[in-house]
C-alpha cells in the first residue's frame, strides 16, 4: 500500500484538518498516510504582530519547502492562509467542501451578539479584517491583539479579562467548540477572510498522486476559492490589507463575489460585488476588485501601503 505523507502545522486545528484529510485519502484511495509536522515561522514567532514578520505567508512557506524537498508528498492548509502566489512546482489540487464561513462571535459570559457587547468592551482578534470590521461596526470597542492557536484564545477570555474574541466558525466547529459561539456574524454586515472555512491539498506538480487527489475536491468550493484568490490577488492583497470576501454560486450557475478592502481603524469602507459564469469564477473575483478599486479602494490601498512601507523604515532606523 503507497504511503503518502501529510505535510501540517503542529496546532490543534492544523492536525484535526490534516487528519480529517488523511482519512478521505485512506477511504476513498486506498492510501496509507503518516503526518508530518512542520514548524512553521509563524508558530516560532506567536508574540508578533503577522504585519510586522511577513504576514500570513509565514504559516505556509516552511510546509511548501517540505513539498518542494520530498520530504512530504501532500501538505494541508486553512486556504484563508495561502498567499495569492504559490511556490514554484506546486498545485492546488483540491479543495473539499466548505465548512461554514463566517467569524464566530464567542463571549466571555452570557449570552448575546455584538450589538449588545457593553460600551467599550475588550474584544480579542489577531486579525487586520476582523480588527477593522469591528471598529467600523462598533467604534466604541476595544480592540485587543490576540495570538495563538484556537484554544489558547478561548483561554485568554478569562486570562487577559477580555469580553469578547473573534474567530473562525469553521475552526470552532473543527474542534468540537460549535456550543462556545454566541453570534454567527451575518455576511451582509461581516465578511468574512477569503477562502475562509475551506482546506486547501496542495502538491507537486504534474504527479500522478496529484492527480488522483481530485478525487478530494468540491466542485463548489473550488469555484468559490477560485473567485476569491482573483479578488485577492487583482488587489495584490497582502498581511496589511484589511481584505474580506465571499463568493457564492448562485441557482442559475454563476458564482457571485461581494468584496471589500477598509482601512485599519474602519473609517473608509471600499465595497464591489462581481458576477459571472460558474465555468470562469476568475471574472467575478476581478470584477468585484475592479469595483472596490472604483469605488475608493485604490486611495484606501495606497493609504495602507505607505503606512506599512513607514512602519518598516521605522523599524529598521
Amino acid at each position: 500500500m503507497t504511503l503518502v505523507r501529510v505535510a501540517t502545522r503542529g496546532s490543534d486545528l492544523a492536525l484535526a484538518q490534516a487528519r480529517w484529510v488523511a482519512g478521505r485519502l485512506e477511504t476513498m484511495l486506498g492510501l496509507k498516510t503518516e503526518l508530518v509536522i512542520v514548524t512553521t515561522s509563524g508558530d516560532r514567532l506567536q508574540h508578533a504582530k503577522l504585519a510586522d514578520v511577513g504576514g500570513k505567508g509565514l504559516f505556509v512557506k516552511e510546509i511548501e519547502e517540505a513539498l518542494q524537498q520530498g520530504r512530504a508528498d501532500v501538505a494541508v492548509h486553512s486556504a484563508k492562509d495561502l498567499p495569492a502566489t504559490i511556490a514554484p512546482g506546486l498545485v492546488l489540487a483540491a479543495f473539499p467542501e466548505r465548512a461554514d464561513p463566517r467569524d464566530a462571535l464567542v463571549l466571555r459570559a452570557g449570552g448575546g451578539c455584538l450589538a449588545m457587547l457593553r460600551h467599550g468592551a475588550r474584544v480579542g482578534t489577531g486579525s487586520a479584517r476582523r480588527s477593522a470590521q469591528l471598529r467600523a461596526l462598533r467604534p466604541d470597542l476595544e480592540i485587543v491583539p490576540l495570538r495563538g492557536n484556537v484554544p489558547t484564545r478561548l483561554h485568554k477570555l478569562e486570562s487577559e479579562a477580555l469580553d469578547a474574541v473573534v474567530l473562525a466558525c469553521a475552526g470552532l466547529d473543527r474542534l468540537g467548540f460549535s456550543a462556545r459561539i454566541a453570534e454567527r456574524l451575518a455576511v451582509d454586515t461581516f465578511l468574512p477572510a477569503l477562502g475562509q472555512g475551506t482546506l486547501a491539498v496542495e502538491a507537486r506538480a504534474g504527479e500522478g498522486l496529484t492527480r488522483e487527489l481530485a478525487a478530494l475536491d468540491d466542485a463548489t468550493a473550488a469555484i468559490t476559492v477560485a473567485a476569491e484568490r482573483a479578488f485577492l490577488g487583482r488587489l495584490q492583497g497582502d498581511c496589511n490589507v484589511p481584505v474580506a470576501g465571499l463568493a457564492e454560486v448562485t441557482p442559475d450557475g454563476c458564482v457571485h463575489l461581494r468584496g471589500l478592502v477598509l482601512l485599519e481603524d474602519g473609517s473608509a469602507i471600499a465595497r464591489g460585488a462581481g458576477e459571472a459564469e460558474s465555468a470562469r469564477p476568475a471574472q467575478a473575483g476581478e470584477r468585484a476588485a475592479e469595483r472596490v478599486l472604483a469605488d475608493g479602494g485604490a486611495a484606501i490601498l495606497e493609504q495602507l501601503r505607505a503606512t506599512a512601507a513607514a512602519a518598516r523604515a521605522g523599524r529598521r532606523a
